[in-house]
Formats: structure tokens, sequence, C-alpha cells
């Protein structure tokens, strides 16, 4: 199978380029391929011909798309009009990385892939139209949430080991709840995904909800570091105080997986001891 990936340098794109070991893997990271180039999607796309294409490109500086609301459009919704665009020319299988931000944290239960999303921020609303773009005949759409991994030099989990090692505190907002979601295990399924050609919206999270504080927590423990650092607050007690809103709660039910007779990824405080021990290491 050839499959050309975006965001290849990403902290899930890294993990997708690893779980693709045995295809015809292209790699295209943000200094290879710039999406919102029409002309050289189309070229880098006729001329390879994949059999199927994992965009996870995008920008997911979810503050700073507040302040670059053009820049937010071209690269998550116009540059998924020009990926999918030149998949149909090749007739390849498209699979389009998604967020939890496309949800406004209302709910108060676990969003299935068949709730209205009302995105809060720029960043869920750029990424709603990347989904729109996309469309779902010949497109797999995976919403996933809290991704936490090896890679890059960001990430919550990598943070909060980083900040509480310099001495803390670390504040961390107890008013949102999700899904962490191990990119690694988010990569296994995405590539299933792909050599099976499923269409339509999957939520592929890690099982298990947790809040960030709870998660915090928990990283801290398995590092050996004192979880007594962890400071609970209010998202609007942070300093700076973010620019973009955030879903209170995004928990996301993975049904489409389930009702599928797919497998669910598993629980993420088993994924999450590994990916501390890694992170030490």
């Amino acid at each position: 199978m050839r499959v050309l990936i975006t965001g290849a340098g990403g902290q899930v794109g890294r993990e997708l380029v690893e779980a693709c070991a045995d295809d015809d893997v292209l790699a295209a990271g943000h200094s290879d391929l710039d999406v919102t180039d029409r002309d050289a999607v189309l070229g880098i796309v006729m001329t390879h011909r994949p059999d199927a294409i994992i965009h996870a490109g995008a920008w997911t500086a979810v503050d700073a798309c507040e302040h670059d609301i053009d820049r937010a459009f071209a690269v998550n919704a116009l540059g998924t009009r020009n990926i999918g665009d030149a998949a149909r020319r090749v007739g390849a299988h498209l699979t389009y990385l998604s967020t939890d931000y496309v949800f406004d944290g209302t709910k108060r239960s676990p969003y299935t892939e068949w709730d209205r999303p009302a995105p809060l921020s720029v960043y869920g609303r750029s990424k709603l139209a990347g989904e729109q773009e996309a469309g779902t005949d010949s497109t797999a759409i995976v919403r996933t949430s809290w991704v936490i991994g090896r890679f890059g030099t960001g990430g919550f989990v990598r943070g909060v080991i980083a900040a509480a090692r310099s001495g803390g505190p670390v504040r961390v907002p107890s008013d949102q709840r999700g899904c962490p979601t191990n990119a690694r295990d988010l990569a296994v399924v995405i590539r299933r995904l792909v050599v099976e050609r499923h269409c339509g919206i999957f939520h592929v999270t890690n099982q298990g909800d947790a809040s960030r504080v709870e998660l915090a927590s928990t990283a801290l423990d398995w590092a050996g570091i004192d979880t007594g650092l962890v400071e609970a607050v209010l998202t609007s007690e942070l300093r700076p105080v973010p620019d973009a809103a955030r879903p209170e709660y995004s928990v996301l039910d993975n049904a489409a997986l389930r009702l599928s007779g797919l497998p669910l990824l598993p629980d993420w405080r088993e994924s999450l001891a590994p990916l501390v021990r890694a992170l030490g290491s």
C-alpha cells in the first residue's frame, strides 16, 4: 500500500509513519508540503499516486488561531479541500484527523459521532470546516482528543513533568474533562481504518475519561514526582489566560468503532504508564 502522510513531523504524524512501516510511505512534514498550495498538493499526489492519504497536517496552535483566522482556515479548511481534491483525482482513500474541539462541551455526557458540532474557538471552527471539505463519501474522519505522546517538544504530559522537575507548582485547570489519547495507540487504529477503507466519522480515543488534574497527578505519580506540586485552578485563573475557549466537557464516545465491531483503544492509564517511562528515559 502506498500511503501519503501529511503532518508527518508532528507527534501523531511520526507515530503514523511508524505504524505504516510495512507500507510504501511518503512522509510529508510541513516543510515538505504546504497544503495551502493547491499546485504543490496536486503535484505530489499526481506524481506518487498513493492508495491512501492520511491528512494529519494542521495548524493546531489553538490560542494563536484566535489572532489569525485566515491562516487557521487556510491550513485547516482550504488545505483539506486541496488534499481531498487530489485524493479524488487518483482514487485514494482519505483519512482526516479532527478534534474534540468541534463540540462546545455543554452536553455533559459523552459525545457520539452523530451529535451536532458547535465549536467555541477559531481552531474548532476551522477543523469542522476541514471535516466539511473532506466529506465522508470516500473519507474517514477521525476525531480524537487530548493527544499525548513521545514526540515533539510540547504535549500536556511532557509539559507537566518538566514543570514539576523545575520545582513547580504545576497549575492545571480543574474544569476541563476529556479522554487522554496516546498518539501511538491512535496511529494503530487509524492504519486499520485505512487498510479496511472505512468511511464516515469515527471517534478514536483511549477509553476512560479524566480531568486535567487527574491526568497531571497520575503522570507525576508514575514519574516518581510529588503530586502535591499540582495546583488545581479554573481555566480563567491560568496565567496567561488562554485566548481560545475550551470545551469544559469533551468526552468522546467511540460509538462508531464499537458498533462496527472494531477494537477499542486501551484505558488511558494503561497507555500512560509506558509513555511516562519513555519520557523519562
